[in-house]
């Protein structure tokens, strides 16, 4: 698993216009390969008079599937640079549709990759990316005497505290850092003087 990808930060379009030729790129977050395909699907809809709405997707951390589809431009001259601009920005969990309305200038093959390869890139930039890294989930058991402090301590010293369960002891769930983890023990030994219960679960990737 790589350490940390990036992410569009919010749904948008961003609109640019090369030759007298629109292109509309939109841009979205997407989890799963069926939540990209369907705001394709969304898109097309929306723009059904539009002169090709070509796509492509970046799915998984380790970017495992990757589509791309040129909507009848010339083969490889838009889906394709816009799957190549995904992945220079290390994007992943993220869908992009870049629709165009036809200008009445041709662009050529080199003139149609940097309208599309840029409309995705410019896109990018006006509507943000996130950062998200690579962390292991842990669970810390303590007693409902130190509970609190030890909420108030996790918080004070910026970790995640991701879930809090009561029930005979408080169960409070963390996100940490692989290179935090034995530190993390001795720490939490100090504070709960050798108390408290910890166990390392899986990893998962949140916000940097």
């Amino acid at each position: 698993m790589q350490d940390e990808y990036h992410t569009v930060a919010r749904t948008g379009v961003h609109e640019t216009e090369v030759n007298r030729s629109r292109f509309l790129c939109a841009l979205a977050p997407a989890a799963t390969e069926q939540e990209a395909q369907d705001f394709i699907a969304a898109v097309r809809k929306e723009h059904a008079d539009a002169t090709h709405n070509c796509w492509a997707y970046v799915i998984g951390a380790d970017a495992s599937v990757q589509k791309a589809n040129d909507d009848g431009e010339p083969g490889g001259t838009a889906g394709v640079p816009m799957l190549q601009m995904l992945l220079r920005r290390d994007m992943r969990y993220v869908v992009a549709v870049v629709t165009r309305y036809y200008g009445g200038v041709k662009l050529g093959a080199g003139g149609l990759i940097r309208a599309y390869g840029g409309a995705v890139g410019e896109a990018m930039d006006v509507l943000g990316t996130i950062t998200r890294r690579r962390f292991r989930l842990a669970t810390v058991t303590v007693d409902h005497q130190r509970a609190g402090k030890v909420q108030n301590d996790l918080r004070a010293t910026g970790r995640e505290v991701r879930d809090v369960r009561y029930g005979e002891a408080v169960t409070i769930e963390i996100g940490l850092p692989d290179a935090d983890v034995d530190a993390f023990r001795g720490w939490l030994a100090d504070v709960t003087a050798g108390t408290a219960g910890f166990e390392l679960g899986g990893e998962a990737y949140g916000d940097a």
